[in-house]
Formats: C-alpha cells, structure tokens, sequence
C-alpha cells in the first residue's frame, strides 16, 4: 500500500512530463486524477489501520545497499498515517486551486509563458517525496526522501514564483541543503556507533535499541535537531521562510509551510525524542525557551506585515513554536497536542494561503493595502477568509482550539513558566488575524477593489473541504487522536526508560 502511495505520484509525474507542449488541460486533469487516487488509498489505508494493533503498520521491508546494511523500509504509525493523510488530501486541493497558476506566475517584468505540465508534474513529484519521507522506516531512505523533496519545490519556486523567486528559492535550497549536510553527518554517526556494537544498521526499530553514551548522543542529538529546526522553521533558523513562502505560488506556499515544514517537527518527535531520549532531555530547556520565544516573536512580527503571504509565514512561525513546545514537554497530552496541530495547523494555513491566492489573483497584489471593503463585492470571499482566519487564532469550535489547548496544559503540568508566557501568543494571534481581516474585508469598498467578483464554483470546491475539516476536527477529533495516541505512549514510554522515577506528571495522561 505504503509503495503505492509513493509510486503513483512519482509515475503520474513522469507521465504529465512527457505529454506534447500543447496539452496543458491534459496535464491538469491528469494531475487531478492521479492526486484523488492517492488520497482515496490513503482514506482507505487509514480505515484499515487498527489503533490497537502493532505500532508500525503496512509495512514493508527490502534490501536496498546490502553492503551498508541500507533497506527499502517504509510502514507507519499513528503519527506518520494522519500526516500522510494531510499530504494527501492537500495535494488534490492544492492541484485544483493551481488550475491558472502557471500562466500566470512569474513578476510582471517577464511575461513569456511558463510550462503548464512542468508545474503539475513537479507538484506530483512532490507529493511522490511527502509520503515517502513520513513512511519510511530506514534512516538513510528517510534522508534521501528528506532532501529529494527540495528538488522539485526549488524549481517551482524559482521558476513559478514572484519578482523575487530567484533569491527566494536559492536561500530555501541553501538553508535545507545546510540543515541536511548536519543530519547525513549524524546518519553516518549513527551507523558507526550501532557497527562498533556489533551491528550496523539503518533500520529505526534497531537503532532505538543500542545503548549511546551520553557525550555521543547529545553530538548527534544536534545533527538532527539543528536540521528538523531548520526545516520547520524553529527561531533562529526561520529567516528563508517569509521569503520562500512570500514568493511561492499560493498552492506551492500550501505545500511548503503546511507540509513540508511538518518534516521538521515529525523528525524531532520520531528521531531526535526517540533515539535519543537522554540528550533530548538535556537540550529540553533549550528548546522550549527557543519556541517561547517563537512564539512571540513571530506573532510580533506578523502584526507588522504589509504582504499578505508574509504575513501569514510569520503566523507560522508562532504556531511552530506551539509544537516543538509540545513535542519537548515530554508529556503524552503535549505531544498528542503537538501533532494534532500539525495536522490542523496544515489545514488552517493552507486555507489563508488558498484564499489569500484567490485575493492575489484577484487583484494582481499581495500587499494589505492593496485591498478594502472587499467584503461588500465578494461576501463569500470574505467569509472564508474569516473562517480560516478564526483558526488561526484558535477559536473554540474549530480544530486548532483542540490541538492548542492540549499543548498548554501538557506543557504547563511539568513547565508552568513557559506555558504562560506561550499564552500571550494567542492574544497576539487575534491582534494579527483580526487586523489582517480589518484592512482587507472590512471598511469602504476601494475603486479598484469595486468590480472584484466572488468566489467560483472552482475555488468554493477547493476552500469548502478544507473549512469542513477545521469544523468537523474542532468538534470530533477523537478519530484523529485515537491514531495519535498509542504512538505517543510508545514514544513516552521510550523517554520514561531514562528517567528513573518518572512522576505521573512526566507521564502525562490521555486526552
């Protein structure tokens, strides 16, 4: 099932690449075809994923570099299968939304066409990399999808993007390329230290058995961790996100910060908590001063934007900071919390991107100002705007609240310091989403906004699932946590081996 996923994207991308030049519309529909199959594969892997059965499942195991011992492993967990499934789902919606986007991509400076079919062949391709990197199960095939994923991005940013694409996209390209020499030199340790015990080995379920000395650990511990905090982005490693974000075509931009930055946090969760869980715990104060102060740097930060899409990367930025917090509160409820707000944070972002592309499009500007009273030309527009910004905020009643109060609490049962000031990101995340809502629907229709039309038929089936997941997990998100929690406890279980006399409030209980 696993290679499946991984390989039907890959195929339908070799195949809209070798379609003739003059069959975009093919491309499209093609595109859209292959993506809907793939999220139908993942709904139906998802419902035979049995919460109470073994932890790794579909799994799938094969040599790959007999001589180093690297295999073809792929299987998931809780947490890896409703990340899969955000991927999954966001690409048909992100294909659909992207309908246009390549003819009209680029600054204004250039208007030569770009290729259609190139585009939605690198969005497959992409999405082929997302699921791979979730899914494997060998350390090496994870790195390798790790960095296979900024290929295709850094030519959809470079080529597809706006006036600053080239900047934009070789500063992503550079940062990562950084983040992931780190993370090979602490794969490569990684062997060495399970080969001088005897067996060398790739494989993640061997690799949580060998016994680290400390020194070792906390030396590999950072070549992980500085690599997933760059891709997440963590401050201080966040500053290539509002410019690749910002000069991202919206679709792309859904991918990239709802997506692929998910990378980042999944990596501290599986790797750096669970091989190794003493150096984890020795750096926690480190990071969670770090995401504290994410949290409100960014939402600081994203009050004072002028462009739309930046604005919404330093929302992200905030909300980052909401999940490494969780994830290194090392409690169940924190990292419970911390995943779920993967998954909604994905959902939530990836509407204001969706919506702020419609406006863009709209208006041929991503600036504020550039917009007013839209509101009363475009109601529909307008809603959906409001809707996905109120998750952004974390209003009661939709899946971010859920995903957020959990983090808090979790947190605040062992760190009760950070927790609090964390808090304050929520009241700056009102100031940030309710101004960006003011400035751009609210008040006197402008001129240039008076002839704005509403939403089509097309974008409402792109935002209407989306909003409906955000509703529908607010209310019901135990399906969600049902698939979370057991790997949690596994990985709780692993971290409590190191502490001798874990309290119950190190332990955390289930939501």
């Amino acid at each position: 099932m696993l290679t499946a996923l991984i390989a039907i994207p890959a195929l339908g991308a070799l195949l809209v690449g070798l379609l003739p030049k003059d069959k975009d519309a093919l491309a499209k529909y093609t595109a859209l075809g292959v993506t809907l199959v793939v999220a139908v594969l993942t709904v139906v892997m998802a419902i035979r994923f049995d919460n109470g059965g073994p932890r790794f499942q579909f799994v799938e195991k094969y040599w790959w570099i007999r001589q180093f011992n690297v295999h073809y492993a792929v299987g998931v967990d809780g947490v890896a299968l409703v990340l899969i499934l955000l991927s999954a789902i966001l690409v048909p919606v992100v294909v659909l939304a992207s309908w246009n986007d390549a003819e009209r991509s680029g600054g204004v400076e250039e208007p030569p066409k770009r290729s259609v079919k190139a585009y939605f062949a690198l969005l497959l391709s992409l999405e082929a990399m997302m699921i791979g990197v979730f899914a494997a199960t060998d350390i090496f095939l994870f790195y390798v999808f790790f960095e296979a994923m900024l290929i295709p991005m850094y030519f959809i940013i470079g080529s597809y993007g706006g006036p600053q694409r080239s900047y934009a996209a070789v500063k992503f390209l550079l940062y990562s390329l950084f983040g992931g020499l780190l993370m090979l030199a602490a794969v490569i340790g990684l062997y060495v230290v399970s080969a001088n015990a005897g067996h060398g080995t790739f494989l993640f379920d061997e690799l949580t058995q060998l016994h680290i000395q400390p020194t070792t650990a906390k030396w590999l511990f950072l070549g992980f961790f500085i690599a997933f905090a760059i891709k997440a982005p963590l401050v201080p490693f966040h500053t290539w996100l509002p410019d690749a974000a910002g000069q991202s075509p919206a679709g792309a931009a859904v991918l990239l910060v709802g997506v692929l930055d998910k990378v980042g946090t999944y990596g501290m969760l599986r790797f750096c908590i669970e091989l190794f869980p003493g150096a984890a715990k020795w750096f926690t104060p480190v990071v969670l001063t770090l995401s504290v102060i994410g949290i409100v740097y960014g939402a600081v930060l994203a009050i004072g934007q002028v462009d739309l899409k930046r604005l919404i990367a330093y929302t992200s930025i905030s909300h980052f900071g909401f999940i490494t917090l969780g994830i290194f509160a090392m409690t169940t409820q924190g990292q419970t919390g911390a995943t779920l707000y993967m998954v909604n944070h994905g959902f939530s972002t990836g509407a204001l991107f969706l919506v702020a592309g419609f406006l863009i499009a709209r208006r041929g500007s991503s600036r504020i100002d550039a917009f007013g009273g839209v509101k009363n030309v475009a109601p529909l527009l307008a809603g959906t705007f409001l809707v996905a910004g109120l998750s952004g905020l974390s209003l009661p009643g939709l899946s971010t609240f859920v995903s957020e109060f959990l983090v808090l609490v979790g947190t605040f049962t062992r760190y009760k310091v950070p927790a609090i000031i964390a808090t304050s990101g929520i009241i700056l995340a009102a100031v940030y989403i309710l101004w960006m809502y003011q400035r751009t629907m609210t008040g006197p229709t402008t001129e240039k906004v008076a002839g704005m039309r509403d939403l089509s038929k097309r974008e409402l089936v792109v935002i209407a699932p989306v909003l409906a997941l955000l509703v529908v997990l607010g209310f019901y998100p135990k399906p969600a946590l049902d698939m979370i929690n057991p790997s949690v406890k596994q990985t709780m279980v692993r971290v409590d081996q190191h502490d001798p006399k874990p309290t119950v409030a190190e332990k955390g209980t289930r939501p």
